[in-house]
């Protein structure tokens, strides 16, 4: 079967990765990138859902993390190496720039080249009118595992929790609700001493691509099937506080 592609993405680190990976075994139709949602407005976002003191504490995190970040450098460089991940840019001539994932521009492009396949990464929650105004099947990977360590930093919360088990990644298909799609593979990662927040996501995107490019021959194949996982508890989790992250790592020794 001849499997029309396109990827629908943000514009961080992993939808590059993810891109490049996917690019040498498959033709990629269609590059959708979103615009980065304005800090202002995430945090006003955030603030309804989880109140003023949780984002102050997670805003004050993000301040760290830039610190945090400069000591992660050696490493994430060395799992680049590692693994052979690619973040250069995309290809500018399949690219097309969207406000929003969800926007007119989005369907009119998906209505035109008709795909098999929707590869969805680094995107805000898609819209219903987005997932039913086509067949293709959209496949997103998780940075976790479902459904118990559905939202952000899966890895780095079940590390908290330590649960080893269940700290991975997950391949799903995307549907209304939020990671709680039909699960297609999940795999875990193990994790070095010189690991922390900012490398656990190298170790698990390194982990995604084979799953996804087995998805995608598995519908190539008509094959695709789900699996059921072991652990049927189910909750979201949000960006630690900066006074999460500090008693995590002087308790437990969670990076």
């Amino acid at each position: 079967m001849k499997i029309k592609i396109i990827m629908l993405v943000g514009s961080g680190t992993s939808s590059k990765i993810m891109f490049h990976a996917l690019q040498k075994e498959f033709t990629i139709e269609k590059v959708i990138v979103e615009k980065k949602l304005s800090k202002q407005k995430v945090i006003k976002n955030r603030m309804k859902r989880l109140g003023l003191l949780k984002v102050f504490g997670q805003v004050l995190f993000l301040i760290f993390n830039k610190f945090l970040m400069k000591i992660s450098k050696k490493q994430i460089k060395y799992l680049k190496d590692k693994y052979h991940l690619d973040d250069s840019g995309f290809d500018s001539d399949i690219v097309e720039h969207v406000e929003s994932i969800n926007d007119e521009e989005t369907k009119k492009i998906i209505r035109d080249i008709n795909p098999n396949v929707i590869v969805v990464n680094g995107t805000r929650i898609i819209s219903t009118e987005i997932l039913t105004s086509t067949q293709a099947i959209f496949l997103n990977t998780h940075v976790g595992i479902t459904p118990k360590y559905r939202g952000v930093h899966g890895g780095y919360w079940a590390l908290v929790e330590q649960d080893y088990r269940n700290c991975g990644v997950t391949v799903h298909e995307v549907d209304r609700g939020i990671d709680t799609g039909n699960i297609i593979y999940q795999d875990r990662i193990t994790i070095g001493n010189y690991d922390d927040f900012n490398t656990y996501p190298y170790h698990q995107i390194a982990k995604a691509i084979p799953l996804m490019k087995q998805a995608i021959r598995d519908i190539m194949g008509s094959n695709l099937k789900y699996v059921e996982t072991y652990d049927k508890e189910s909750k979201l989790w949000y960006h630690p506080t900066l006074f999460e992250y500090i008693k995590y790592r002087l308790i437990l020794g969670v990076k």
